[in-house]
């Protein structure tokens, strides 16, 4: 899915589930890592986590898009948009919009470990962090280190 397709698609939520149109732009935002989506309260601009569609699929942009558009037709009526509004409460139930979206799953970062051994003695020491070969000896028998991997 585009970013034209994201837009038709709320377009079509918003008359569908609200009965008004959005005049605004929706799109997706790349750089959103803890949230579904967005509503920007000066430029009425909806972003949607794209992750969320490869992790969990369209029905849940679907209820991230329910839920910004929610913030979205408040917020454009001058009634209370926040989370702790009673007539956001009040819209999320009637439209079926979530209140909070799934937690994406954790990334594993894969920790970058060294090898290093000694030429001397062949005792082998694991590092986070990238050392001085020059610099830093063996604590056991003081000959060279040599970086393996």
């Amino acid at each position: 899915m585009n970013n034209k397709q994201l837009q038709a698609l709320v377009e079509d939520i918003s008359l569908k589930y609200f009965g008004e149109p959005f005049i605004h732009e929706a799109v997706f935002n790349n750089r959103l890592r803890t949230t579904g989506g967005r509503y920007l309260l000066k430029s009425h601009r909806i972003e949607v986590n794209p992750k969320y569609l490869q992790s969990f699929g369209l029905e849940e942009v679907i209820g991230i898009i329910k839920h910004e558009l929610c913030h979205y037709h408040l917020h454009l009526q001058g009634k209370g948009y926040q989370h702790r509004d009673k007539d956001f409460r009040a819209l999320l139930k009637k439209t079926g919009a979530p209140r909070f979206c799934k937690s994406l799953p954790l990334e594993v970062k894969e920790k970058k470990s060294y090898n290093y051994v000694c030429t001397n003695c062949g005792l082998n020491y694991i590092r986070r962090r990238k050392m001085n070969v020059t610099k830093y000896v063996c604590g056991k028998c003081r000959g060279k280190l040599k970086l393996l991997s």
